[in-house]
């Protein structure tokens, strides 16, 4: 079942990756930016072959049903997997919470998989429009996230927006610039955390 699905690795306890949920993550192979301070590189290429299937992730569940909570699906970028959607379906009916870390890439891609979650880590890059580019590398990649973001909002969904810090390539100024656009046009806050140094 879901053969196509690729997982890089998985975290079976964790207890900050879901809010106040004991819970496991699943990080999901593939993303196409790319974030010069990003700790997940090895993740990065969808062809890569992985060390887990889902058969391999359906046996680790089973043996942790009343021990786990939620579930949280990472990366790379877990809306690049094609069976997602009906994997975190199938995640469902074991009786487990459904959390997602994404950097909402793919607004498409993204509306398919909010409404099976029940929490939402979305990782903000950058200045929204204007210098998300330097920390993605790929051309006007902010559309696509503001897309999301509004789809987020709307949807009612517990969530947190996040952002890495690199102070080589985002200065304070642009994150009291980050801050203040998301306060006044979602009325929603940011977590900081630091890049770890390079």
């Amino acid at each position: 079942m879901f053969e196509n699905f690729k997982i890089g690795g998985i975290i079976p306890l964790t207890t900050i990756d879901y809010p106040h949920e004991l819970s496991a993550v699943v990080f999901c192979q593939g993303c196409l930016w790319h974030c010069p301070y990003c700790h997940n590189k090895h993740l990065a290429s969808q062809h890569k072959e992985t060390q887990y299937s889902f058969d391999d992730l359906h046996k680790f569940l089973n043996k942790r049903k009343g021990l786990l909570e939620a579930i949280v699906f990472s990366g790379g970028e877990p809306t690049l997997q094609d069976d997602l959607p009906a994997v975190i379906q199938e995640v469902k009916l074991m009786g487990f919470k459904i959390g997602l870390h994404t950097t909402g890439f793919d607004s498409i891609r993204f509306s398919k998989v909010l409404n099976l979650c029940d929490w939402i880590g979305f990782d903000v890059k950058n200045i929204l429009n204007t210098k998300y580019d330097l920390i993605t590398g790929v051309k006007d990649s902010a559309t696509e996230v503001l897309k999301s973001l509004n789809l987020l909002i709307e949807s009612g969904k517990k969530y947190e927006l996040r952002i890495t810090q690199d102070q080589k390539l985002i200065t304070e100024s642009d994150l009291w610039e980050i801050q203040q656009y998301l306060s006044l046009k979602f009325k929603a806050e940011l977590k900081v955390q630091k890049a770890i140094e390079r």
